[in-house]
Order: structure tokens, then sequence, then C-alpha cells
């Protein structure tokens, strides 16, 4: 089995991949100066003045040989022998760290080769003037390497990637102006000029405070340039709004007002009424006076920091930075002189439209089923029914204006019966030309005779379609109904209903258009979604069928989404629900979703989400929870802070209604991560602290020792270092006595990062 040797950060020493211990300081200090030297005879006496600097021991040499010999007997294929007065070692080709990197630098495989690096050379261990030289040439390769990249990321317009290799040189060398300067047109050039010169202005006030010193000649350069707007980068120009219905009808006196000038136009109204039909028929008479583009945005229950996201990455900027305000900020900027056209579609209320409006050279278009009065200057359109000439040209429009006109009376009968609902009549007319053979007194007959009491209102309309489904289709709206408003995979249907392959329900479900599909994925899945109102119809209809159904689809959410994690870089504080029900899908279908498991969670994000919500409405403690911590290292990964707080709260809450402490513990250690990600350590601090004292009042020694970890982790970023390190020293005992290999090498690192500082 291969030995690899890593020295490129702490000394590790690896076979197959398992970490080998090398008992002692000497016998480490000892193969850390050869590997350094690798294939190169390293004298006695050097390695006498590492052991024993200054004053080496009339037995060095015997000890010397007795270090050697324990060397040999853990490192099995290394070759370490005496040669000359002194000894040597030979490694495999890419076995050790140091010379891969070297190899990989010299062919200019940059990235790869600062892959390598876990930090500074042999931090772990105390050091000594013989190493110097060699550790000294290590970083200045490193450094070149790092600026080789920066400048290749540059050159292709990976504005974004030189920003970050820049900001991990800034780490190391803080005061160095050229790569402060690279770093604010960096940001500049990859469309965050906002974020640029909030860098500016930091580093200026470091280098002021610090230095006594004004930023040089080329870093004000670059501060001139984002200013004069120089080298602004060119934006993507998007056209993105849905295709406009050719048979809209009716709304004239709405689409007066909205020809007319606004900064703002909330469109609301009831169910059915229409008004993403008016807002997208609106926007598509003004686009021509917004040449700057259109961006169009499903809010539906999104979080504003996802849709900042979203629409950002619209006007091509590829990294947008991760605070909410910060992207709101960004937007704002990019589109303060641009006439731009936002229609924001079934918006929640106003603090989820806020963050999302720009200046004033734009106009938003909002719908919303609410009426959101809370926003500054904005005309108001309520939507309310049809007038009976709209309804009646709105039939004529999708049934045949020929027909219509034959049939007068029995089309106004129609319309009636319909309520002056937009849906509904739209429905009525679809009925119609699907049968060209019926006259239009046989449809007015029917809806006399079956739904007359009812379908003044959009209700009706679902209602029937309810109940002319089979019941395993039922079943399935009705629990699909309940997992949120977002888009499903296909493979839910088959958790809905406990059985694989259930396509004939998905198909009948799309046949009669009560069952939308949106798409197909990035990992290759189809996706539905449930219209709100039938949705809402289908959760009405009987709140309480469809119970297990639900919980067998959260039992399938929690499997595949910890099979998912498992595929993500290793995780060391993951707290698992073990009593949480699980649902497994094929194995073949599993990996199949889960190959790419990035690509897996930013497709199911949001149904994942909703899916913690459901749980926790049901009273599924360990399923809220448990989800909610199976998403943890992708949320963590991706820096989603926003949805990690929502999920791990509400799953919080439920964990309490319900008793569970473990959860209770799991979801309040996460929450104070995230408090500790956004530099609220107080919150942070009682976070890790409640969650201990539930750990270790339930005996989990383990958990209990990553919330201690996490106090350790307060400390040190409060300064607190002597505190730090008694709760890493605290936590490594933990995760000795409770066997955690991982969780004993997370605290050893740690102490050495307190160390460190």
């Amino acid at each position: 089995m291969t030995v690899s040797f890593h020295v490129l950060g702490p000394l590790e020493v690896r076979s197959g991949g398992r970490l080998l211990r090398i008992s002692g300081r000497k016998p480490r200090l000892l193969l850390a100066t050869l590997l350094l030297e690798e294939g190169q005879v390293v004298g006695a006496d050097r390695l006498a003045e590492v052991l024993w600097p200054g004053r080496p021991p009339r037995s060095a040499q015997a000890n010397l040989r007795t270090y050697v010999s324990s060397l040999r007997a853990q490192l099995g294929q290394a070759e370490l022998r005496a040669a000359g007065a002194g000894y040597t070692i030979d490694v495999a080709g890419g076995a050790l760290d140091l010379r891969l990197f070297e190899e990989l630098a010299g062919r200019g495989e940059y990235a790869d080769a600062l892959a390598l690096w876990r930090g500074s050379p042999l931090c772990d261990l105390p050091g000594s003037p013989v190493w110097d030289r060699r550790i000294e040439h290590l970083h200045r390769l490193r450094l070149r390497a790092a600026e080789a990249l920066i400048e290749r990321r540059t050159s292709a317009g990976d504005h974004d990637g030189a920003a970050d290799e820049l900001r991990v040189l800034l780490d190391e060398h803080p005061y160095r102006e050229d790569l402060w300067g690279r770093l604010v047109l960096a940001l500049h050039r990859g469309g965050r000029r906002a974020e640029a010169l909030r860098t500016y202005a930091l580093v200026r006030d470091q280098l002021v405070d610090e230095l006594g010193v004004e930023p040089g000649a080329e870093l004000r350069r670059a501060y001139e340039l984002i200013l004069a707007d120089e080298d602004r980068p060119a934006l993507t120009v998007p056209r993105q709004l849905p295709p406009d219905l050719p048979d809209f009808t009716g709304r004239a006196d709405a689409m007066a007002v909205l020809r007319e000038p606004f900064p703002v136009a909330v469109i609301s109204g009831p169910p059915g009424a229409g008004k993403s039909a008016l807002a997208v028929r609106a926007a598509h008479a003004l686009r021509d006076a917004f040449p700057a583009g259109q961006l169009y945005l499903e809010l539906g229950g999104r979080e504003p920091d996802d849709l900042l996201d979203e629409a950002l990455r619209g006007l091509g900027v590829t990294s947008p930075p991760p605070a909410a305000a910060e992207r709101s900020a960004l937007l704002r900027t990019l589109l303060a002189d641009r006439p731009m056209l936002l229609l924001l579609d079934d918006a929640r209320d106003a603090a989820q439209v806020r963050p999302l409006l720009p200046g004033n050279q734009c106009t938003v278009i909002v719908t919303s089923r609410r009426r959101i009065t809370e926003l500054p200057g904005a005309v108001r359109v309520q939507l309310g029914e049809l007038t009976p000439d709209e309804a009646l040209s709105l039939l004529a429009v999708v049934a045949g204006p020929d027909r219509v006109a034959r049939e007068r009376a029995d089309a106004r009968a129609i319309v009636a019966l319909c309520g002056g609902v937009p849906m509904a009549v739209r429905d009525a007319g679809a009925r119609l030309a699907a049968r060209p053979g019926w006259s239009l007194s046989v449809l007015r007959e029917r809806l006399e005779e079956d739904w007359q009491a009812e379908l003044k209102e959009v209700r009706a309309r679902l209602d029937q379609g309810y109940r002319a489904l089979p019941a395993e289709a039922a079943r399935t709206l009705t629990t699909l109904g309940s997992l949120g408003p977002g888009a499903q995979p296909g493979w839910v249907v088959d958790a809905v209903l406990g059985r694989h392959g259930a396509y004939d329900v998905t198909d009948l479900l799309v046949d009669v258009h009560l069952l939308d599909p949106v798409g197909t994925d990035d990992s290759g899945q189809p996706r539905y979604r449930v219209p709100d109102l039938v949705a809402r119809h289908a959760r009405a209809h009987d709140p309480e069928t469809g119970r297990d159904a639900l919980a067998r689809v959260l039992a399938a959410w929690t499997a595949t989404t910890e099979h998912a994690m498992a595929r993500l870089p290793t995780t060391v504080f993951t707290l698992t629900a073990a009593g949480a029900a699980r649902w497994r899908l094929p194995a073949r279908t599993l990996d199949r979703l889960t190959a790419d498991p990035i690509t897996w969670f930013e497709s199911e994000q949001h149904a994942l989400a909703a899916a913690v919500d459901v749980a926790a409405d049901l009273g599924l403690a360990e399923s809220a929870w448990g989800l909610a911590a199976a998403m943890v290292p992708y949320l963590d990964l991706r820096c989603h802070l926003g949805t990690w707080r929502r999920t791990h709260t509400a799953a919080l809450a439920a964990a309490r209604a319900s008793g569970d402490r473990y959860g209770e513990a799991a979801m309040l250690r996460g929450l104070a991560q995230v408090s500790l990600y956004q530099d609220r350590y107080e919150e942070s601090a009682a976070g890790f602290a409640r969650s201990r004292r539930i750990f270790h009042e339930l005996g989990d020694v383990r958990a209990e020792a990553t919330s201690v970890c996490g106090l350790g982790a307060v400390s040190q970023f409060r300064g607190l270092h002597d505190r730090s390190l008694a709760h890493f020293r605290h936590a490594l005992a933990m995760f000795v006595a409770s066997g955690d290999r991982h969780g004993e090498a997370f605290a050893h690192q740690a102490i050495g990062r307190a160390y460190l500082k």
C-alpha cells in the first residue's frame, strides 16, 4: 500500500488514504527534515541541530539511530537509509506533496499545484533555522504560482476566480498595495463595483491607521479607474419576459393605467383574476422603452437573497456577494443609469420586493395576491371580475368568434356561470374548442346542471377536476399541493404512492392541467409544479388526506439528501436524526441523481427548505431537523446562510414542540454556527452553550464536543485565545474519549491555528 507524505501544511503521513500517527516529537522533526531535502543526504550534525538546538546530548548519534529505526518500521515502502555521515529518504513519484507541487507549478498547472497547500509548511512543528531557507524558497514558489494563476484567470475573464486567489494572498501579505489594486479591479471587472469601492476604503483606512501612509500610485490608479468607469464591464442584456398570450383580451382600463409612466406598479386581485397575464401583456407593450433589457423573477415563497442572486446572474454577475444587503446594493449600482423593466411575479409581501427595487431609470411591475400598499409611489391596479363584454370577448377568442356570434345568448349564459373569472372563462372556451361538434347550449346546460351553485368562483372548476381524478391521482395532487409553491422532481410522485415508476399518475395529472411540467433540471430529472390555485384547492379539499404520503415524501427527501451529502467534502460535525424515517429510491436512480451532489443541491435547495417546513408543520420533528442538518454541508459550502437559518429555526420549533431534546440541541448548534459566520458572537456563544448543556444532559460526549469546538471558535474570533485553547483542548479530550477520529483531527488543527494567533 502506497505511503504518501505531506509537508505543505501540518506534517501528515498517509497509507492508503489512512492517516498514520508518527508518535513522538523528535521522530516527527527528523522525518520533516529529511522530507524537506528528499533524495539528498542530510548530515547527522544538521539533524542533531534540528532535534537538539545548540545542545545535542552525548547520545545524539545513538538516539538518531533509534529514531530512524522507529520511522522505518512505520513508513513501510519509503526508503529511509543511512548514507555517508547522515541519512536520506527516497519517496516514490507523486507521493510527496512538496515534489508534486514543484512539478505541477513547473508545468504551469498552477491551480492543482496550489490546491496541495493546506497551510504553512510543517506549521504543526516548532521549526528550525535549518529549515528556514528551504521553507522560504517554497513560499516564494507558491507566491509566483499564485500570481501566475491570477494573471491567467484575469486574461481569461475569470475575475471572480482572480479575486478569490488575491484574497488568499492578501491574508498572508496584507500590506502589498499592488495586490490590493489588482483585487479592487478584479471585483470591478466581475460586476461587483460596490464591493470594489468598499474594499478600497477598507485598505486605505488600514494603511492610514496602521502604517500612517496614504495608498501609493498603483492602488490609487485602480480606484480612479473605477470612479471614472473606464474599466466597467459590459453587462448582459436580459430578455426574460415570458411569451405574451395571443388571446389576451379585456382589461382596457388597467392597460391604460400601465401605459402611463410609473416607477412601480402593483397588480393585485383574487385567484384566477389574470394578474400575471396582464403584467406580461403590459411588459411586452412597454419593452421597447427599455433597451437595457427586461428581467423576470417568479417570487413565490422565495427569500430575497435567493432572488437577488438570480437577478444578478441574469445581468451576467457570475459570483454575487454573499450578504443580501450587498447583493441589493450591487443590483441598484448596476441598474443606476440603465433603463430596464423588471417583472416581479407572485410577490408575497413588500419585504420580499423592497431589496429588488432598482434605481430611478427603471420600471417595476409587481403581481401579488395581496394588496401591497407599503411601496411608496407605487401605482396600484386592482383586478376583479371581467365585465360581461370582456368575458364574452375572451370566450370568443378561445372558442371561436363565429360560434359565439351564432349562439350569443348561450355564450352570455356561459360567461355568467363562470362568474367573470378569467381562468374559468378560458377553461370553458377550451372545452368548446376541443369539441367542435358541440353547440354552446350543451356546455351551458352542463354548467347549469353540475356547477351552477359554485362556478362563479374558480374553486368550482378545480373541484370538478379534483373529483374526476382516480384515487391515486387525487392523493398525489393533495400531497403535492402541500409541499409548497416550488417545482418538485418527478420521483416525488413515486414516494407519494409508495411505488417506483408512477409515470401513469404523473402523465394523467399533466394531461388534465392540474400539474405543469416546468422543464428538466441540471441532474436530468423532469420537474413539475402544481399551479397555486390548484394546490390551495387540493389542500382545502381534504386536509387530512395524504398525511402518510407526506411522511413518505419527507422520508425520501431525507434519504436522498443524506446520500448526496455523503458525496460532498467531509464535514466533521454532521449530526444525524437516527430515528427519522427513510424511503429510498432505487440505487441506480439515487446514484444518477446525486452523481454531482452540488448540482443536485442547487436544483433542490428550495424544495428541501419547503420540505423542512412541511415536516415541522406535521409535527415530524426528527424528519424536520434531520433534513435541515443534512443540508448544512451544502449550505455551508455555498454560504446560503438565509436558508440555513430559516430551516433550522423551523426545525428547532418542531423539536421543542415534540420534546425532542437531541433535535433541539442539534438545531441550536447549527443556528449558533450561522450566527458565528454572521459575526453575531454573543448569540453564537449562547447557542453553542445551550446545545452543549443539552448534549451533556443526554450523555452524548461526541455531540457535546462539537458544541465545545463552537465555543472555541467564538472565543478565537473575539481574540480570547487562552479561552479558545481551553475549549479546543477540552473538545479534543472528548473526541478522543468518544472515538471520533475526525473530530480529534479537527481539534488538533484548531489548537494549532490558535497557537498561530
